[in-house]
């Protein structure tokens, strides 16, 4: 079996022009496009349709969740997969009462908040430290 370290090693010291090493995930011209996200984490934002509000503490480059959640969305209102998915401390609109959402790109906007418009949600103060320049800030770094 022939070892790629020491192919490439060999070819480094050949008189002809070097070319860099070609790794299988290079060839995969079908490979799917994993889609960047918009939004950052710590953005505060809201539900284009359902208005409820809530902050960005995570994001899925793509759809990561049960296909039965994905079902039990009426047709007529389902996201694509293939978009960014967003996970968020929300808050409802009608009582406050906190919860986790999960919500595609598409369907998101960012808001501005003041102090009287706060996103009142108990997990944001054990994640964030605080706000600056618009973003909660993580209490940890992110890679």
């Amino acid at each position: 079996m022939m070892d790629d370290r020491s192919s490439y090693t060999d070819s480094q010291r050949s008189d002809q022009p070097q070319q860099p090493p070609v790794f299988p995930s290079d060839e995969a011209e079908d490979a799917p496009l994993i889609a960047e996200a918009k939004y950052p984490i710590g953005l505060p934002v809201a539900h284009r349709a359902f208005g409820f509000r809530g902050v960005i503490f995570d994001i899925d480059p793509e759809f990561a969740n049960s296909e039965e959640w994905y079902q039990a969305i009426p047709e007529e209102v389902r996201p694509r997969k293939d978009q960014p998915f967003y996970h968020l401390f929300a808050v409802n609109p009608q009582d406050e009462t906190p919860y986790i959402a999960y919500v595609s790109e598409q369907n998101l906007q960012p808001t501005g908040q003041t102090e009287e418009d706060e996103i009142r949600h108990p997990a944001i103060d054990e994640f964030f430290a605080g706000m600056q320049d618009g973003l909660y800030v993580p209490r940890m770094a992110f890679n």
